[in-house]
């Protein structure tokens, strides 16, 4: 059996890779993000987990390698992690009541065959209403600063959407149907 490696530190996508049954290992690439906001939100996702999976890649000759990235869109400015509380507080407030959208981007790449396997997928998100007592609450937790788009729908920011249009775990950061279909065309 070939070695996985998940490219990532979001502890998100370790726990949905693992409940599909994938046996793999994390490494971090340690790549900084750079939001070069001339590409395309599905070509930066792209461009930024072929990095993060190509950095990893020169480590193992003989392995199949997942690099993720996500990012959200709103009014076609591309949003990353917020870098700071102010900015998380001003993201969910612009957020609020609006609908955005969640991309996220992976590549597999096959060290041994050199094959690479490049998708983006986005999922459309409409937001309730949230109160500020709501924002200033959820942005204490800390929890949006890690986080593309200032929220984690699968942990404190669940009750914020009110509607879903597309793939779920694209949300979450790693289209796991996707993924699975690229891994199974691979061999695994």
């Amino acid at each position: 059996m070939r070695k996985i490696i998940l490219a990532s530190a979001s502890p998100w996508r370790k726990i949905l890779l693992e409940r599909a049954g994938i046996q793999f290992e994390v490494e971090v690439s340690g790549h900084d993000e750079i939001l070069n906001q001339k590409l395309s939100p599905k070509k930066l996702v792209m461009q930024l987990a072929l990095e993060k999976a190509r950095a990893v890649a020169l480590r193992h000759p003989n392995a199949l390698i997942i690099g993720v990235d996500t990012v959200a869109v709103f009014r076609k400015r591309i949003l990353g992690k917020p870098e700071s509380a102010a900015r998380a507080k001003k993201l969910l407030a612009e957020l609020s009541d609006k609908e955005h959208k969640l991309v996220t981007g992976f590549v597999i790449i096959d060290t041994k065959s050199g094959k690479t396997v490049a998708r983006a997928e986005e999922t459309k998100v409409w937001f309730r209403k949230l109160t500020q007592k709501e924002i200033d609450s959820y942005v204490k937790t800390g929890e949006p600063l890690t986080v593309a788009g200032g929220y984690g729908i699968q942990g404190g920011g669940a009750s914020f959407a009110r509607k879903i249009e597309g793939d779920f775990y694209t949300i979450v950061g790693l289209p796991l149907a996707a993924v699975i279909e690229e891994l199974r065309k691979l061999g695994v």
